[in-house]
């Protein structure tokens, strides 16, 4: 009698096991709006895909009146530029940090202990300040995302670039390589890959940082749409904002891995076999 935790499944199970719960949720989703919407035709908290579909249309491919901008694609464009901006901030300021003080002991025993600390001050807490220092545009924005996600990133490199093993560097000295050398040359090949890796598991937290300094101060993005819409109980916005800026995040994190498989195969075929 075969185990149940020794069966793996195959590849078209793994598929169908996959979509079973995404399916399982539509299902109950459409059971729950019908029932709503046949008590009460104008119940907003569990619209119909009509309804919802209808929201979209209006954002996506008709003018807005008062400024002319198809607002679901403004709103996509602005929170990607807020986001990417404040990401690649984060991952050259993070492999910096987690570099200098992984790989020098010196700056190790300075700046470690205070990377940590900055690590633990909720960046949240910090948005006021933000915006006293500067502004409600959107450079406040983007120093969200970008304190936010950077101790976290650092933090990563850091351990990884401790990981690496020490007779790599021995044997680069032994051939006459100076520290920049070694940094540059045996160090950050090896760590490219892993930042990628450390930017894709930051992107939930970068996302959040994002959604909510656009609730806040913003006149576009699609976290302040999400926000703005609230108060008319429009959860036939909400509900396909939310999928919409899921597909992105999915779709950011696919790019970026595809990304690491093409420029390092060797990363991929090394945490294949670990």
């Amino acid at each position: 009698m075969k185990r149940l935790i020794n069966f793996t499944p195959s590849r078209i199970w793994r598929i169908g096991l996959a979509l079973l719960p995404f399916a399982a949720i539509l299902l109950l989703y459409i059971s729950a709006s019908d029932a709503r919407l046949a008590e009460n035709a104008a119940d907003k908290l569990l619209p119909s895909f009509a309804q919802m579909g209808d929201a979209i249309q209006r954002l996506a491919f008709e003018p807005s009146k008062r400024t002319g901008d198809y607002l679901f694609w403004q709103d996509t464009l602005s929170s990607l530029q807020r986001l990417g901006l404040g990401m690649l901030i984060a991952a050259s300021l993070g492999m910096f940090f987690g570099l200098m003080t992984g790989a020098l002991p010196v700056l190790n025993a300075s700046f470690a202990p205070l990377l940590t600390v900055i690590s633990l001050v909720p960046p949240m807490a910090l948005l006021p300040v933000l915006f006293i220092v500067f502004g409600l545009g959107e450079v406040s924005k983007v120093a969200l995302i970008a304190i936010g996600v950077t101790p976290f990133i650092a933090r990563d490199i850091q351990k990884r670039t401790l990981e690496i093993p020490r007779e790599q560097l021995v044997k680069a000295q032994t051939l006459g390589a100076n520290s920049g050398q070694i940094i540059l040359r045996v160090l950050i090949p090896q760590l490219m890959p892993r930042l990628i890796d450390a930017v894709r598991l930051s992107l939930g937290t970068a996302w959040l940082f994002l959604i909510a300094a656009e609730a806040i101060a913003s006149t576009d993005g699609l976290g302040y749409r999400v926000f703005l819409v609230r108060r008319y109980l429009s959860m036939d916005v909400i509900l396909p904002y939310v999928a919409w800026i899921t597909v992105l995040a999915f779709a950011i994190d696919y790019l970026l891995a595809k990304l690491s498989r093409l420029a390092f195969p060797w990363h991929a075929q090394q945490e294949g076999k670990s």
